[in-house]
C-alpha cells in the first residue's frame, strides 16, 4: 500500500471535487492494488465533507433513517464455540453464518438452537458441485435463510447461472465481483451483489456499482474485509441504499484507533460528523 501510495501525485489537481479526474488517474497507475485505491478514494470523499461540513450521506442526498440492521459473523467451528458465540452475540437482529466447512447443517442447526433471528449464509466458495449445493439451499430455506453468498467456486459460471435460476433463496456474488463492469457481466449468473470498498476502490465507484445493479433490478449488499472503523464507517454512508449490510469488521478487531458508525439494536446508525463521520481516538 505504501509503494502504492508513494506514486500517487494529487499535486497536478487543484480542485478535490474533481472525484472522477482524480480516481481516473489514481486507477491508472498500477493494475490492482483496490485497497490501495480505496485509500485515496475515501481520503479524499472524506475531505470533501469536511470542506463543506456535512456528512457524505448527505451530500448524496441519503435518507439516514433508512439504513438496514448489520449482520454479525458467525465463523466455522465446533457445536460449542459456535453456540457461544451466538449467545455472544444477541445484541445482533441478524447473523451471517459460514459455511463450506463439511459441518454446515449441524452449523445452522446449532445457531438455530440459540436464536430464530434472520440468518445469511457465507460459503466463500466452498461447495463444488451444484445439485448438492441446491438440495442444501432448499433445506437452508427450511431454515429462515435470507440468502446464500457465492456458494460455489467464482470460475463456475454456469454452474452458478443454473443454481441461481433454480435456487429457492437469492445467491450473492463474493469473490467473484470486483469492479463496476462485473455488474452487467453477473445480470443472470447472480441474484445480486457484495460491494466492499477494499474490491470496488472505493466509494465512488461503489455508488455507482449500486446505481447500475439497480437498473438491473439486482439485490445489493454492502459488506467489508476486517477493517477498522474508518473503512466500515465509509462503507455506511451507502447503508441506505442497499438491502443487506454486513459491516461488522470494526467489531471483529481489538486495535481500533476511530469511532465512527455505530450499531445500535442491530441497526446501522449514522452519526452527523462531516465526511465519512469517524473521529480518531485519544492514544
Amino acid at each position: 500500500v505504501i509503494k502504492f501510495l508513494n506514486k500517487v501525485d494529487l499535486g497536478q489537481f487543484k480542485d478535490p471535487f474533481m472525484l472522477d479526474d482524480i480516481l481516473a488517474y489514481v486507477d491508472t497507475i498500477d493494475e490492482g492494488n483496490r485497497a490501495a485505491k480505496a485509500c485515496v478514494d475515501i481520503a479524499l470523499h472524506d475531505l470533501l465533507g469536511k470542506l463543506v461540513d456535512k456528512p457524505l450521506y448527505r451530500l448524496w442526498g441519503i435518507n439516514p433513517d433508512n439504513t438496514p440492521m448489520t449482520s454479525f459473523t458467525i465463523g466455522i467451528d465446533t457445536p460449542e464455540v459456535v453456540k457461544l458465540k451466538t449467545e455472544e452475540a444477541a445484541r445482533f437482529r441478524v447473523l451471517k453464518v459460514k459455511l463450506g466447512g463439511g459441518n454446515d447443517r449441524e452449523m445452522i442447526e446449532t445457531v438455530r438452537s440459540v436464536t430464530d433471528v434472520p440468518i445469511y449464509v457465507d460459503v466463500n466458495q466452498g461447495w463444488k458441485d451444484k445439485h448438492q449445493a441446491l438440495e442444501t439451499i432448499h433445506w437452508l430455506a427450511e431454515q429462515g435463510i435470507e440468502f446464500v453468498e457465492q456458494p460455489l467456486p467464482k470460475t463456475a459460471v454456469e454452474d452458478m447461472a443454473w443454481l441461481t435460476d433454480n435456487s429457492p433463496l437469492p445467491i450473492i456474488a463474493d469473490e467473484a465481483f470486483q469492479r463496476l463492469g462485473d455488474v452487467a457481466a453477473f445480470k443472470g449468473v447472480y441474484s445480486g451483489i457484495n460491494i466492499k470498498l477494499m474490491k470496488s476502490t472505493g466509494l465512488r465507484e461503489a455508488h455507482k456499482m449500486i446505481t447500475v445493479a439497480r437498473a438491473l433490478d439486482m439485490k445489493v449488499m454492502i459488506g467489508c474485509m476486517t477493517e477498522t472503523s474508518c473503512a466500515v464507517s465509509a462503507a455506511s454512508q451507502l447503508s441506505p441504499l442497499v438491502d443487506w449490510a454486513d459491516l461488522d469488521g470494526n467489531l471483529l478487531i481489538s486495535n481500533d484507533i476511530y469511532k465512527g458508525m455505530e450499531v445500535i439494536d442491530g441497526k446501522v446508525t449514522l452519526n452527523e460528523l462531516p465526511g465519512i463521520g469517524i473521529r480518531k481516538l485519544k492514544a
